[in-house]
């Protein structure tokens, strides 16, 4: 029963590639354990367990680690994106765009110029 109630949480895992997932029922409690790829994913997972299972839920466990933390997040640029949609996706603020653009210097020169398929680091705020 509560596993099916936190499915949407186990596919979301699938989908981020999280590693070293473990998943067991005890008792009336799901206890999920794994490796998220960055503080991104990580957050990600947290917000659908908090979107199926309330601020506080008492009926899940889970214990997420982060493998890369020296970054956000990484983001493969898509056509139409700019740096500032890019901002407003991470950090809910389109003006903190040049926080992704200094971490990129090596491959941007430009803030006005990304190119779809560029990998962008997306720095701790």
């Amino acid at each position: 029963m509560v596993k099916a109630k936190y499915q949407s949480v186990l596919d979301l895992g699938e989908k981020l590639k999280i590693q070293n997932g473990d998943v067991q029922v005890k008792g009336n409690t799901l206890e999920v354990r794994g490796v998220a790829n960055t503080q991104y994913d990580k957050d990600r997972l947290w917000d659908e367990i908090k979107r199926v299972g309330g601020e506080n839920p008492n009926d899940i466990m889970a214990d997420i680690k982060v493998a890369d933390t020296t970054v956000y997040a990484r983001h493969t640029v898509k056509s139409g994106e700019s740096l500032s949609k890019i901002s407003k996706h991470y950090y809910g603020d389109p003006m903190k765009y040049n926080a992704i653009f200094e971490a990129n210097r090596d491959q941007l020169k430009n803030p006005d110029m990304i190119h779809p398929g560029q990998e962008l680091v997306i720095p701790k705020q």
